[in-house]
């Protein structure tokens, strides 16, 4: 049943129900990509199982996100419940027996897996401007603080260096329009107001340090088995937008990193990117562009990605135009466009003249789909109605002191658990404008050394004080001319005035950078 180089599927069957053949993957053509579709309740999480299980079994390591828990199960010893036993003997799986398979667990909240972080400045402006929904003039002022925190070696590793810097822009604005363009402070309150909104919905906890290495998803065990990299985005999945940032910047970070390495017998990593709807809802044309540039161009880097979706219709068809091996479930077709979603997914396939493929797509059962992968010289497969093979670890979750234990034995077990707060932009500009305030401070006390001094030059008296002699007519007087005393004490008046401006805008700075970052 198993061939070498190949994974194996499922089987596939004729209309009148019998058995045909064995439906097999190509390893060497795992990196061209694919999709799993399928309404819910369909058997697309089963699906993804038995792939990253497959290729975990052929030394690829794999990641993936758990929405919904149920893929956590993949860590421990399969059970053999009934309808597994009997998928396998209708199919002719003969090979099956129950496994556990290498997990590590990994979590942006640090609840179900190890903490996954990384900084403001690997981010990067764009996939930052997306998270924030920013307009174009704030994603402009934000690729103005990027460029200011470059130049001016300023570190932005969290997300209150970003405030800091951002503080910091407002109240330089006019200085620094001059060098680097308009700084529109309604743009900067804008930003700041959207950090403060990401903040609250726990987006902090993904922005620090430690960063996340990407050769920590990409790990083999020593028994040559590629580890299954587990993203516990339950919890994520109330923040969509940041759940599909995070996938998105990992899939670039991966893109950017990797060396090229053409064809290869087996992909370096798959990655697995479920509800691929919410990364192009809404999305930019500047960053669709992007993932169909990082999709076109991380095959010859060893990578396969693999979108889970309910819907052919939430990719894009520049995007769904390279994904060469998939899964279809089955779709219902009672509004104009499931109607339109079943033609589009059955279109995409090569045909087979022994049944309608978009009348097979409505008709299908759970556990059943239409399969089609790509063969030699990378020519899709005819599609065929296929019954998947029951995965070998457990269906559905594990307990929490199963989780528990995984993670104990993880291979990065410590190495992400603590966080660090290393020397960085708010760091850097809360003493800058400490040292600030202290010169300011300084040159105050010195002005006014130099009016409060011994000698009677630049000073004033009230009549009645002071140790001058009496005129005549018992009343005291000064040096000076009425003239000189009326201007001194005009000059004394500005002077105050300019200090208790100064003041106001040495403690505005200290406060802009320091205060406003108080939670």
């Amino acid at each position: 049943m198993l061939q070498e180089g190949s994974l194996y599927l499922g089987t596939s069957r004729n209309p009148d129900d019998s058995l045909n053949k064995a439906e097999y993957l190509a390893l060497k053509y795992g990196n061209r990509h694919g999709i799993v579709t399928g309404a819910t309740g369909t058997g697309k999480t089963v699906t993804l199982q038995v792939l990253a299980e497959s290729f975990s079994e052929a030394g690829v390591p794999v990641f993936a996100s758990d929405i919904k828990g149920d893929l956590s199960g993949i860590a421990a010893m399969g059970e053999p419940k009934d309808w597994i036993t009997q998928r396998a003997e209708q199919i002719g799986f003969t090979d099956y027996a129950p496994a556990e398979f290498p997990v590590i667990f990994w979590d942006l909240y640090g609840e179900k897996g190890h903490r996954v972080r990384t900084t403001v400045a690997e981010m990067g402006p764009l996939l930052l401007s997306r998270l924030m929904n920013a307009s174009e003039a704030q994603e402009g002022a934000l690729n103005i603080a990027f460029k200011i925190a470059d130049e001016g070696g300023l570190p932005l590793m969290d997300l209150k260096d970003l405030q800091a810097l951002l503080t910091y822009m407002a109240e330089h604005a006019t200085e620094l329009s001059s060098q680097f363009g308009l700084i529109s402070n309604a743009s900067i309150a804008t930003l700041q107001r959207g950090l403060l909104i990401l903040e609250q919905q726990g987006a902090e906890n993904f922005f620090g340090e430690p960063a996340l290495k990407v050769t920590d998803i990409m790990r083999t065990t020593n028994d040559g088995r590629g580890a299954i990299s587990i993203l516990a985005a339950d919890k994520l999945m109330m923040n969509p937008r940041l759940y599909a940032t995070f996938l998105l910047w990992l899939l670039s970070e991966l893109f950017e990193e990797l060396p090229e390495v053409g064809d290869l017998d087996k992909p370096k990593l798959v990655f697995f990117f479920d509800e691929a709807h919410l990364l192009f809802n809404d999305a930019p044309k500047v960053l669709i562009e992007r993932v169909e540039q990082v999709v076109r161009l991380i095959r010859s880097k060893g990578v396969g990605v693999y979108f889970v979706t309910q819907n052919p219709l939430d990719v894009p068809e520049t995007v769904l135009a390279q994904l060469g091996n998939r899964v279809q479930h089955a779709l219902r077709a009672y509004t104009p466009r499931e109607q339109k979603a079943v033609k589009t997914a059955a279109d995409t396939f090569r045909p087979n003249p022994a049944f309608d493929c978009a009348t097979a797509i409505t008709q299908l059962g759970i556990g059943e789909a239409l399969v089609s992968t790509l063969e030699a010289k990378g020519i899709p497969s005819m599609v065929e109605r296929t019954l998947i093979r029951p995965p070998s670890g457990r269906v559905g979750p594990i307990s929490d002191a199963e989780r528990e234990k995984v993670m104990n034995l993880s291979p990065v077990a410590g190495q992400y658990d603590i966080d660090l707060d290393s020397e960085s932009a708010y760091e850097i500009l809360s003493a800058r404008a400490k040292k600030a305030a202290e010169a300011e401070a300084a040159k105050r006390a010195a002005e006014e050394k130099a009016e409060g001094g011994d000698s009677a030059a630049g000073r004033w008296t009230l009549p009645g004080f002071g140790d001058e002699p009496a005129d005549k007519e018992g009343t005291r007087t000064t040096k000076r001319s009425s003239g000189y005393q009326r201007e001194t004490v005009i000059e004394a008046a500005m002077k105050s005035a300019a200090r208790s401006v100064a003041t106001s805008v040495g403690r505005a700075l200290v406060r802009g950078i320091l205060g406003s970052l108080r939670r």
